[in-house]
């Protein structure tokens, strides 16, 4: 063989980032999934993936790229693989301390944003915080200037994820405070706030709804709340009062089927005006209750 041929047959056995990803994807079925898993696994991502195609993959990618695919095709969720997931703007560290962020829980961020945008000053409680997802997207989206947000969790694992969070949003962390606590026992006494937000545990215990995966996975403490699912409502909003301003508002993720229990429960507590909005599927979703 020529020493042409040799070096066709050396270039053909090698490595390159492009195989990789082409290898993965027809393990996976999934071109996107099998990208993200190549980019965490070398560390490269956007443009600098795009212009690594045709370069080799070291040993050490291969490792940790082959110990990736083999959790996920495990049935490890993808974002514990990958150890993060986007939220918004935000690339959030996630891993099975903190519930995977979901896109229904954007809309409790949205939701926020509307009630405070337009106040010279704001006072934000995101209580249940979990890996930090509405709390730090509210400090990223507002101004500056006029914001204070807090983040509290009864679970110190779940801040610990938090606060690797809040490293990531750059100058925004000075407006954030991370306290552990029950509901509101992380909050300062005698202080209020304009909006307190919350993703409790709402899936009512031994729930045959709940995915599989869902139920393996996730931290059972941020998902079961009895045998309705309602327990850590039936203390969030009958408590909320203490803790707002004159005008302010409670902004709860629900459950599709709790719209009407939760309503009654803001009402049942003097809140004056009780709104229940749907998410993008039409369920309901989220519930606002003013002051």
């Amino acid at each position: 063989m020529s020493a042409d041929a040799d070096d066709a047959g050396d270039a053909a056995d090698v490595l390159t980032l492009r195989r990789l990803w082409q290898q993965t994807a027809d393990v996976l079925g999934s071109r996107h999934e099998a990208r993200w898993i190549c980019e965490v696994a070398t560390a490269l991502d956007g443009d600098e993936f795009e212009a690594a195609l045709d370069q080799p993959v070291t040993e050490r990618m291969v490792q940790h790229h082959d110990a990736m695919v083999a959790r996920y095709r495990s049935g490890e969720p993808l974002q514990y693989v990958l150890g993060r997931w986007g939220f918004r703007r935000l690339d959030l560290a996630v891993d099975r301390r903190v519930l995977i962020p979901r896109p229904e829980t954007e809309l409790v961020v949205e939701s926020v944003l509307d009630l405070v945008r337009d106040l010279p000053h704001r006072r934000i409680a995101d209580l249940g915080t979990g890996s930090g997802a509405i709390g730090l997207a509210l400090a990223d989206e507002l101004p500056l200037d006029g914001t204070e947000i807090w983040l509290s969790d009864a679970d110190g694992d779940a801040l610990d994820v938090a606060r690797a969070n809040l490293a990531g949003i750059g100058r925004a962390a000075r407006n954030v405070r991370v306290n552990q606590g029950d509901w509101f026992e992380a909050l300062p006494d005698g202080d209020r706030f304009d909006v307190i937000v919350s993703n409790p545990p709402y899936v009512a215990d031994g729930s045959e709804l709940l995915d599989a995966s869902v139920r393996e996975w996730e931290p059972a403490v941020a998902l079961f709340a009895g045998a309705d699912g309602l327990d850590d409502y039936r203390r969030i909003v009958p408590g909320a009062s203490e803790h707002l301003t004159t005008t302010g508002s409670l902004v709860l993720e629900i459950g599709t089927d709790q719209g009407a229990a939760v309503r009654s429960m803001c009402l049942a507590a003097g809140f004056r005006t009780v709104d229940v909005r749907p998410d993008l599927a039409g369920h309901d979703r989220l519930v606002i209750a003013t002051r």
